[in-house]
């Protein structure tokens, strides 16, 4: 491809709405350009990595056994209310009425579609097991899209679903999909580390997420410093001996303090002389279950994925002011579990069970001295707090927590028979029995493996592709581009390149070569060939590896034979 001709408009400046490096170096190397808030378009050079990402993709996922389909982005709403999830998803769901009042959503996600294919086209124990995938652009809608393509409204991804008869079959289908998983992001040239997570709006029992080990990641990972652990923010357990049950309480009675306009942790804390570690905050949740209320230390976050597992329920949300002060009686900054008529949660920091300063439930005034057991109806204590550095490893206690950040690139979930149960996706079994199939799905943000390798690759002077994903792996770089050697040299080398099948560029432009240096690192191509008048009267051209800066001399006549060592190796 000739640059001349090529749809790729680089920028110097760093665009003021990005945030990341891949953000940033995405639009400088026009890769993507913005339509609207979380929505872009994919320009020729940025749509030729997502399809290296693609082919990476699609030649594993055949290789473990799964079929490629292609699915309808638009749903019916009928479909989604039978799984369940039709008012429980969120205001991600974009949902939308047609001409005829039919009501629609285009799809964040395909476990309904996909189920009701099965459910219609396999009924057997001997059509299993079964998995099919497709590569397909969703549409979520983010309250908060940012990142560029890293956190979009709409992005590409590929997702997989498998069918099974039962659990070890299932089991099987897991483990094959994570064994693709990991040869996908190794050969793409991802350093990652796979985490156990929260299944979140997906559902199901069980999952594990692809994290890209990156400074600017979005997400935290704690990973034990002595055994195999790890785990995102969301899902991380916290070290437990033997079962929860609160301390010894003392006897005697709390004590009530005019607090007056003190809500905050810091300014109770401040007013009474206390630590946060000695307070409660106690947090008025409403749900699809009802209102209850969590508490956790003063120094402590509740963590709200473990929260809805505790209760059982879909949707979860801080009560507004309304509800906190019909059930509390009290603003917000003033609620606490005694006297509360709620369902109340304790986290397991509390197991100590006091004493303890918490909300008085009474404009202006806290508790002090309160023991949870003796003065709350609190018999329910549970894991319900974010875990953080330093905290044991919940596998080996011998480990403490570290936290290193990461960006999400693929999850993988046992869904069970969260859907096949809801829509009926049955089989019928050796003895004539029908039973529901055992499901898994399996996604990755294709977009996102770019953007993740931007990230974890890019230097000062821009990105640095791994070759693997690499849009062109090789550039000749002729000095000038008049009449004469170097660049009958250069187009020579070109055209060899482009009989041989690899993909290059010739940098064909009337400009300094100080502009052509600077862009061809700043859209990362691997390995840059430098054809100039002196290296020419030495016999030599020089070919620089983008990633580690090595220069090589090599003839005009070997370096196609070169370069192709380098790609193929």
């Amino acid at each position: 491809m000739k640059f001349s001709s090529m749809f790729l408009h680089t920028l110097k400046e760093e665009p003021r709405e990005a945030e990341v490096i891949s953000h940033k170096l995405m639009l400088r190397a026009g890769m993507i350009k913005k339509l609207a808030s979380g929505i872009y378009s994919y320009l020729p050079y940025g749509l030729k990595a997502i399809r290296k990402v693609e082919a990476i993709i699609r030649e594993e996922m055949n290789a473990a056994g799964a079929q490629e389909v292609l699915l309808p982005g638009v749903q019916p709403a009928e479909i989604w209310k039978e799984s369940g999830r039709w008012n429980v998803y969120g205001k991600e769901l974009l949902r939308f009425i047609d001409r005829k009042g039919g009501e629609f959503a285009f799809g964040p996600t395909h476990e309904e579609v996909i189920t009701h294919i099965v459910r219609d086209e396999l009924h057997s124990y001997k059509d299993l097991p079964a998995n099919l995938y497709q590569i397909q652009t969703k549409f979520r809608d983010e309250i908060r899209p940012r990142f560029g393509i890293m956190r979009a409204r709409e992005f590409i991804m590929k997702d997989a679903y498998s069918f099974d008869t039962d659990d070890s079959g299932a089991e099987k289908s897991y483990e094959a999909m994570y064994r693709a998983y990991e040869n996908i992001f190794s050969r793409c040239g991802l350093k990652f580390k796979t985490v156990e997570a929260d299944s979140g709006p997906i559902g199901g029992n069980f999952s594990h997420e692809f994290m890209v080990l990156a400074e600017t990641g979005e997400d935290v990972i704690l990973s034990c410093s002595t055994c195999n652990y790890a785990a995102n923010m969301e899902k991380a357990e916290i070290f437990k001996e033997g079962t929860l049950a609160f301390a010894y309480a003392a006897g005697g009675s709390f004590e009530k303090v005019h607090t007056p306009d003190v809500r905050t942790v810091e300014e109770v804390c401040a007013f009474l002389g206390v630590e946060s570690k000695d307070l409660v905050k106690t947090l008025i949740y409403d749900s699809d279950k009802g209102v209850f209320a969590a508490l956790v230390r003063g120094d402590h976050e509740v963590n709200e994925a473990k929260l809805r597992r505790v209760f059982g329920c879909e949707t979860l949300e801080l009560a507004d002011e309304e509800t906190i002060e019909k059930y509390t009686s009290a603003p917000r900054g003033f609620a606490g579990p005694v006297g509360l008529k709620v369902p109340m949660v304790a986290d397991s920091a509390l197991a100590d069970n006091g004493p303890y300063v918490v909300g008085g439930n009474e404009e202006d005034y806290h508790l002090k001295d309160v023991w949870l057991s003796r003065d709350t109806g609190i018999t329910t204590i549970e894991d319900i707090r974010n875990a953080g550095p330093d905290d044991p490893c919940p596998r080996c206690a011998d480990g403490k927590l570290e936290a290193i950040r990461g960006i999400e690139v693929g999850h993988i979930f046992k869904l069970g028979t969260k859907y096949s149960q809801a829509m009926n996706a049955q089989f019928l079994d050796e003895n004539g029995s029908l039973k529901p199939m055992i499901m898994g799905c399996y996604g990755i943000g294709v977009g996102r493996a770019v953007a993740a390798a931007i990230e974890q690759h890019a230097d000062e002077s821009g990105i640095v592709f791994p070759l693997s994903i690499a849009p062109y792996p090789v550039m000749v770089l002729p000095i000038t581009v008049s009449p004469g050697d170097v660049m009958d040299t250069a187009t020579a080398i070109y055209n060899e390149l482009v009989k041989q099948g690899i993909d290059a560029i010739i940098d064909d432009r009337d400009v300094r070569p100080g502009v052509k240096f600077m862009d061809a690192d700043l859209i990362g191509v691997p390995y840059r060939v430098t054809v100039g008048a002196k290296g020419l009267k030495e016999g030599i051209v020089e070919v620089k590896e983008r990633a580690t800066g090595n220069i090589e001399k090599v003839s005009p006549e070997e370096v196609v034979a070169y370069c192709r060592s380098r790609i193929h190796a």
